[in-house]
């Protein structure tokens, strides 16, 4: 293994806390009331069997209208998984339209493998 630079691995961990946040760092956050606003970017379907308490649905087919995102929040955005580019691709749409936007590390699998709350829509 090579050694990496202090510098440049420094820049990459200050861009990473930034730009992302973990499972048990949005529950905090959701618990202490934290102006946060959830956004799920799975299937319509996903969302139904189980999300993320208070998250809203924003599935890809929806990202344009940008609705239940807020201006006034930073809008923490999930999909599936660590391996997923989903919420990062939604994110990247939703900055170009001028939203606050957080990317949860792990997706919803992340969240269920910290044993965090879960919410079945009916």
């Amino acid at each position: 293994m090579t050694l990496v630079s202090p510098r440049k691995a420094h820049k990459y961990f200050k861009a990473k806390m930034e730009f992302t946040t973990g499972p048990v760092e949005l529950d905090r956050m959701i618990k202490e009331h934290e102006n946060i606003n959830i956004i799920d970017v799975r299937s319509a379907d996903d969302y139904s069997l189980e999300h993320i308490p208070g998250a809203i649905n924003l599935p890809k087919g929806r990202w344009q209208s940008c609705s239940g995102l807020s201006r006034q929040a930073v809008n923490v955005v999930y999909c599936y998984s660590e391996d997923c580019h989903i919420a990062a691709t939604a994110a990247m749409e939703f900055t170009d339209q001028g939203f606050s936007v957080t990317e949860l590390e792990g997706g919803f699998e992340g969240w269920k493998d910290h044993n965090l709350p879960i919410e079945v829509t009916s």
